[in-house]
C-alpha cells in the first residue's frame, strides 16, 4: 500500500453507467474510521475500486489517498472492478451488471455463462440471453471456458456424452460432481444417469414431430449404442458382490474395464504408436483378441451347460 496523489488518479471506465452517487459520497465523507485503500490499475492511473472514495477524500480536501496497485492487462482490471462493485460497498444496479456482462461477453467470448455471471454477479441464464441477443456480433466457438479452468463442448449433446463416460468411469459419482465435469445442469446429468443405468444412449432422441421410417444406425452411432451397452454390462457387474469383494472378481473386473475401449479410442491409441513398434503391437492385439475370443467361447459353453441343467434356454451373450 502506497500514499498516491489524487490529482493523478483517474476514474473513466466505470462500470456504473450513470457515475458516481452522490449522496453515498457525502455518506463516506462523514466517516470517523480510515476507509479502505482504493486499487488503482498502475499502468494506467485509473481508479478499478474506490471511485465514492476517492470523491469522498477530494470532499474532505485531502491531496492523498491510500492505494494498492494492481498489475494486468486493462481488460482484467474492468473485471476487477466489476465483481468487486458486483458484491460490496454500493452494489452496481441490474443496469450496470447488464451491461458490465454484455461487455465481458464480447472482450471474453469463450468464457461460460456460468463464469461470466460470477464474475457480475448475475444468473447464467441472464447471461445466456445477453450472449444469444448479440450474437451475430461475436465468433461462432465449439467450446467454452468454464468456472473450473477447464474447456467444454458448447454442443448439448456432446456434453451429454461426455457426462455419459464419466458417468461410466466414475459410477459412484454424485450428481454435482458429473455436473461440475460436463457443465450440464443437475436435473440434465440425472437424465443421463438414468439413461447409462437403464442401459440406453445419454444423448436425446429426435424430437421432431414428423415421423420418419426407421433407419439403420450410422456406424458412430451403432459404435456408441455398442459402447454403451457394454458399459452398462460393466457397472451392472461392478455392483455384484460376488465379483466386487472377490480376488477373482476384482481381477475379472479390471480386465474387462481396461479393454472395454471404443474403436475411436483405438484409433486415437494407434495413431499415437511409433512406426517403428506398429508391426510388433499388431502381432500382441492378435494375441489378445485370441485369448480374449476363447474365453468368450469357454464363457458361452458354461452359459450353455447352466441353462440345461435348469432346464431352460441359455441366457443372451454379448457380442
Amino acid at each position: 500500500m502506497v500514499r498516491v496523489a489524487l490529482d493523478t488518479l483517474v476514474t473513466d471506465d466505470s462500470p456504473r453507467l450513470a457515475g458516481e452517487n452522490e449522496e453515498h459520497v457525502r455518506q463516506l465523507a462523514q466517516c470517523v474510521s480510515p476507509l479502505p485503500p482504493i486499487i488503482v490499475h498502475r499502468t494506467t492511473s485509473r481508479v478499478v475500486d474506490g471511485a465514492h472514495r476517492l470523491r469522498a477524500a477530494r470532499l474532505k480536501g485531502w491531496t492523498h489517498i491510500d492505494v494498492q496497485y494492481f498489475d494486468g492487462t486493462a481488460a482484467e482490471a474492468f473485471l476487477l472492478a466489476v465483481n468487486r462493485n458486483a458484491n460490496h460497498g454500493l452494489p452496481l444496479s441490474r443496469s450496470d451488471r447488464n451491461a458490465a456482462a454484455l461487455r465481458i461477453i464480447r472482450s471474453h467470448p469463450e468464457w461460460s455463462d456460468r463464469m461470466i455471471a460470477a464474475v457480475a454477479e448475475l444468473s447464467p441464464k441472464t447471461v445466456g440471453s445477453l450472449r444469444r441477443r448479440s450474437a451475430d456480433a461475436l465468433p461462432q466457438l465449439n467450446v467454452r471456458i468454464g468456472l473450473d479452468g477447464k474447456s467444454r463442448s458448447v454442443d448439448t449433446a456432446e456434453r451429454r456424452r461426455l457426462a455419459g463416460e464419466y458417468v461410466l468411469a466414475h459410477p459412484d459419482a454424485s450428481l454435482r460432481d458429473i455436473a461440475r465435469e460436463s457443465g450440464l445442469s443437475l436435473a440434465t446429468v440425472r437424465d443421463v444417469r438414468e439413461r447409462i443405468q437403464n442401459g440406453t444412449s445419454p444423448l436425446l432422441p429426435d424430437r421432431r414431430g414428423t415421423a420418419r421410417a426407421p433407419q439403420e444406425p450410422t456406424p458412430d452411432e451403432a459404435e456408441s449404442i455398442a459402447s454403451f451397452a457394454m458399459a452398462k454390462t460393466l457397472l451392472t457387474l461392478k455392483r455384484d458382490p460376488s465379483l466386487r469383494l472377490t480376488d477373482h472378481g476384482r481381477f475379472l473386473l479390471r480386465l474387462l474395464d481396461t479393454n472395454a475401449v471404443a474403436s475411436n479410442r483405438w484409433g486415437e491409441l494407434v495413431d499415437q504408436i511409433p512406426p517403428h513398434w506398429v508391426g510388433q503391437v499388431a502381432s500382441a492385439a492378435r494375441e489378445c483378441a485370441a485369448t480374449w475370443q476363447q474365453a468368450a467361447q469357454q464363457l458361452e459353453e458354461r452359459a450353455r451347460s447352466v441353462a440345461d441343467a435348469r432346464g431352460r434356454a441359455p441366457m443372451d451373450t454379448v457380442a
